[in-house]
């Protein structure tokens, strides 16, 4: 089977494209390399069934050529990271709406059959835990930005399944929660990078707000197996899934988990939202995804340990001489 996955040489995209290689597909990856790096693709590269390519997912142009050779489009790009999204929201709305509405016109052109990864974002600040697929959204004020990147990422679900609903378009959606592991850069705020590389470098582990705000953290190969396996299962065409871990740990307990890991000489420093973020910034306190609707259609379920995927994390900064 020939794939193509939009943001392939990102931290997921990276992950999925090796693994699809390793299942025998062939493989196009495409990036605009704005946040992917050729790096994170070196091995795959060296594949003869694979193939980079250097562009924006909202080339309509591109994304026909490249949607004519595949069988399924795995939709990756994105803007990613709360950092980035606070820091660039216009960029942050055109990017997840330009690149869905390219893909998603490609797809329909050529009857491809696109897998959608969405955002636990999408569920806002809903307060019923754990999040469900039909529960109702709650989304914060149009005047804090924060809430632009789950606003862009629902209208994104929404075309896809108007796609699958009026034109019979093959369309999977899956809301990715907090996913960790090789690769990931803490440079866009993602805690679990950014708490590593303070740690081996001894430095202070700065925590957001109280630090009891609870997140579930999935390895990424957990994950792309997840995305793989719906791929590629009928019953899930014109559905919607969440995708991750269903384990809980306070941004507290984690800041200490890792301290204990790297056998740090870190101390944890708190830090309140405005001064990391600016006025207005809105968190959720608690994260947490109802695994039942996928664990019941293909058996998922997380095989890799948050200590493990620490341990994993850790190792590669260490060779790569990132510490």
């Amino acid at each position: 089977m020939k794939v193509l996955v939009t943001g392939g040489a990102g931290f997921i995209g990276s992950h999925l494209c090796e693994r699809l290689l390793a299942r025998g597909e062939e493989v196009i990856a495409l990036d605009n390399l704005s946040t992917g790096r050729l790096d994170n693709i070196r091995c795959c590269r060296e594949k003869s069934k694979f193939r980079f390519v250097q562009g924006s997912a909202a080339n309509q142009d591109l994304l026909n050529e490249l949607a004519q050779e595949c069988e399924i489009i795995y939709h990756l790009a994105a803007a990613v990271g709360v950092e980035l999204i606070v820091a660039e929201p216009v960029q942050t709305i055109q990017n997840n709406l330009q690149t869905s509405e390219a893909v998603f016109s490609a797809a329909a052109r050529f009857s491809r059959c696109v897998l959608l990864t969405s955002s636990s974002e999408v569920y806002g600040k809903g307060q019923s835990v754990p999040f469900r697929e039909d529960d109702d959204a709650l989304l914060g004020p149009t005047c804090v930005s924060r809430w632009s990147y789950a606003v862009s990422k629902t209208i994104s679900e929404h075309l896809g399944l108007a796609y699958h609903r009026q034109y019979n378009l093959p369309v999977i959606v899956v809301r990715l929660f907090n996913t960790v592991g090789p690769r990931q850069t803490g440079q866009y705020g993602m805690v679990v990078p950014r708490f590593i590389q303070a740690a081996l470098k001894a430095e202070d582990l700065n925590v957001y707000g109280s630090g009891e705000q609870t997140r579930c953290f999935a390895d990424v190969a957990d994950v792309v197996e997840g995305l793989i396996k719906l791929s590629t299962e009928p019953r899930a065409l014109g559905e919607v899934f969440n995708l991750g871990s269903d384990k809980e740990i306070s941004i507290n307990q984690l800041a200490e988990k890792v301290i204990a890991i790297t056998g740090s000489k870190s101390r944890i420093r708190r830090v309140s939202y405005e001064q990391a973020y600016g006025p207005g910034f809105e968190d959720l306190i608690r994260r947490r995804p109802s695994l039942e609707k996928i664990r019941k259609l293909i058996g998922y379920k997380p095989q890799i340990s948050l200590d493990e995927s620490l341990a994993r994390i850790a190792r590669q900064f260490k060779s790569n001489g990132q510490v």
